[in-house]
């Protein structure tokens, strides 16, 4: 997929609010908003009441997950190579006693996607809730009977089991329950009160509603099961501003700013010519400002973008209602105007 195809820029051309209206417009999903920070100044577009409602991020959590661990680090609780095996008992399985908390994180584990019992009790809710019946000990319990497909830190392979088994790991090491240790680290430092791990109950009506992928029938409010670390923050746009724009000032966060830092470093290449960059949490990729840092992420019901350009100060964070489909505008629209080049 070209992130700055010709056609798309041309779609897009104008100043940021026409960008923006052009880009809520071109995305069909009953809710949706672009939101976009340049060097400090914010600009949101959105579809009617969906502004002040918090999104599911699917995987885009990752990047939470990455920067806890830079934090953790940087603080001396855990190190990049310690054994994630070794966080659950004194003496790890050796099939997995050589996976590091690094490789978990940089998805180079050697483990597959999502557990070998994943599927069978996932299958029958794979449209609405495929994670609920799969709690924490059993992704532990998991990975530690686990056998890699290749030797760790080797190849790269896209794993929610991995990623879900550093939560646990950083978890265990901290003897912090997962949602309270990324709220102590990572949430409150940042100040972002309008994000969490859970979803909304009662009288509370803050959390945005997912759609199939006709945009017409609701889907159930996402249930994590035992892959929090992996997919469980949802977060209204303009904290998913602010989350971005302290990884274009990290000093603004002198707490942060270390692991703030740390996680925009490249650390593996992977595809044909090692094209594809990736550093500690963020995918990575040139434009001519300097390097541009994303990801994406998915439920059964809601997308999400999150995107940077230190060089441009540009921060870009794209929200919708509907499951991902085939041939999807989302993503492309998301990239384009990250990418863009903006007029002033």
């Amino acid at each position: 997929m070209a992130v700055r195809a010709d056609s798309a820029r041309a779609a897009l051309a104008g100043t940021p609010l026409r960008r923006l209206d052009v880009a809520v417009r071109a995305i069909d999903a009953p809710d949706v908003v672009f939101a976009m920070s340049v060097r400090g100044h914010r600009t949101v577009r959105a579809s009617p009441g969906a502004e002040g409602l918090r999104y599911e991020l699917g995987s885009a959590s990752k990047t939470y997950t990455g920067l806890l661990l830079a934090q953790l680090a940087r603080t001396g609780q855990v190190a990049y190579d310690d054994s994630a095996a070794a966080c659950f008992g004194p003496q790890p399985p050796p099939l997995v006693a050589p996976i590091t908390l690094r490789h978990l994180i940089t998805h180079t584990s050697g483990l597959p996607a999502l557990p070998r019992d994943f599927y069978r009790q996932a299958l029958p809710h794979w449209n609405t809730n495929p994670f609920a019946g799969y709690p924490a000990h059993r992704v532990v319990d998991a990975f530690l009977r686990a056998r890699p497909r290749h030797r760790p830190g080797t190849r790269w392979h896209y794993s929610n089991f991995g990623v879900s088994t550093l939560g646990h790991a950083l978890s265990a090491a901290t003897r912090t329950g997962w949602d309270a240790l990324l709220e102590e680290r990572i949430l409150a430092p940042l100040g972002l009160s309008g994000t969490t791990t859970v979803p909304a109950s009662g009288a509370d009506a803050g959390d945005a509603v997912g759609h199939g992928a006709d945009g017409v029938g609701e889907v159930p409010a996402l249930r994590i099961g035992g892959f929090a670390a992996a997919g469980a923050v949802r977060a209204t746009p303009h904290d998913l501003l602010t989350y971005l724009e302290a990884h274009l000032r990290p000093e603004r966060t002198p707490e942060l700013a270390d692991a703030l830092r740390d996680v925009q470093r490249p650390v593996l290449r992977r595809g044909l010519g090692k094209a594809h960059t990736h550093t500690l949490t963020w995918f990575q990729h040139p434009t001519d400002d300097g390097p541009a840092y994303f990801h994406g992420g998915a439920t059964s019901g809601q997308q999400a973008f999150l995107g940077f350009c230190p060089g441009t100060g540009t921060a870009v964070a794209a929200v919708a209602t509907r499951r991902f489909r085939r041939a999807d505008a989302f993503v492309p629209t998301a990239y384009s105007v990250l990418f863009g080049d903006w007029e002033s």
